[in-house]
């Protein structure tokens, strides 16, 4: 019988880089129509538009869906970390038969400003904190789980916060670790253009992201991939080079990560 895993992650270079480490890792497939999608996930996609709020602009919120013999997996993203509880919420709400949900995850960045374990704090509470929620995930004792672990149950759900549960961090950081191994002379030409960059040549709205705790490291990713797939999303280049291949697995932060996801799969 085929088991149905649910991810749930922040933005979409973070859905982009689980599907590759997914499809390296486990011989998954990407679905690419829905005549080919395994309708236990049919009502997770939107069959109106423009959606509930009414807003045309915003990305229309489809999960990618990956796939064996043995597995079938969704992964959502939640375009922000206020939005991991409600888009969990929304989707369990939807789906018409959750005993045959063998694993969910949620993953996302640190911060800056607020250490991995207090973030897992605050997600716990607000996924506590919705009775609906809290009955569908019955199985899970929210009090005993500990960040990057897994629920020992026969249905597994689990948290882990990137980079590696403990410093503080984003995804670009472990792009730029596979990029030092992949990519060493297009990371050190990257790294050396940003820093050369003349910020007081800039106006405060021009330089506002790059200021960010996370700015230098998502500068350099993306003059990285813009060499790699020029005009194209970063997404993409995740997606068809060699950011995430069988050397880059063995990267200590992508090891744990892997490791992680081996155990919400179950193998």
């Amino acid at each position: 019988m085929k088991k149905y895993f649910y991810f749930v992650a922040e933005g979409q270079h973070d859905i982009a880089f689980l599907v590759k480490l997914l499809m390296e890792s486990f011989e998954l497939e990407i679905i690419q129509y829905f005549s080919d999608l395994d309708s236990f996930w049919e009502h997770l996609i939107p069959r109106t538009f423009p959606p509930k709020d009414g807003d045309f602009v915003k990305r229309i919120p489809i999960p990618q869906f990956l796939q064996n013999e043995n597995l079938s997996i969704a992964l959502h993203s939640a375009n922000g970390i206020e939005q991991i509880t409600n888009t969990l919420e929304e989707s369990l709400a939807v789906i018409d038969d959750l005993s045959l949900l063998f694993g969910i995850a949620l993953i996302l960045d640190a911060d800056q400003k607020e250490k991995p374990s207090e973030r897992f704090d605050r997600l716990i509470q607000e996924l506590s904190a919705k009775p609906e929620l809290s009955k569908k995930l019955d199985f899970v004792d929210f009090k005993a789980l500990k960040l990057g672990e897994v629920e020992k149950n026969d249905k597994k759900f689990g948290v882990f916060i990137i980079p590696n549960n403990k410093d503080s961090g984003t995804l670009e950081e472990i792009l730029i670790e596979c990029a030092k191994m992949n990519y060493t002379d297009l990371h050190r030409l990257a790294e050396s253009y940003i820093a050369s960059v003349d910020l007081t040549s800039l106006g405060k709205k021009d330089r506002k992201e790059f200021k960010k705790p996370a700015g230098k490291n998502k500068a350099i990713v993306s003059s990285i991939s813009s060499v790699l797939k020029p005009g194209k999303a970063i997404q993409v280049s995740i997606k068809d080079n060699c950011w995430i291949d069988s050397q880059t697995l063995k990267l200590e932060n992508i090891a744990l990560i892997r490791e992680f996801i081996a155990k919400i799969l179950g193998i």
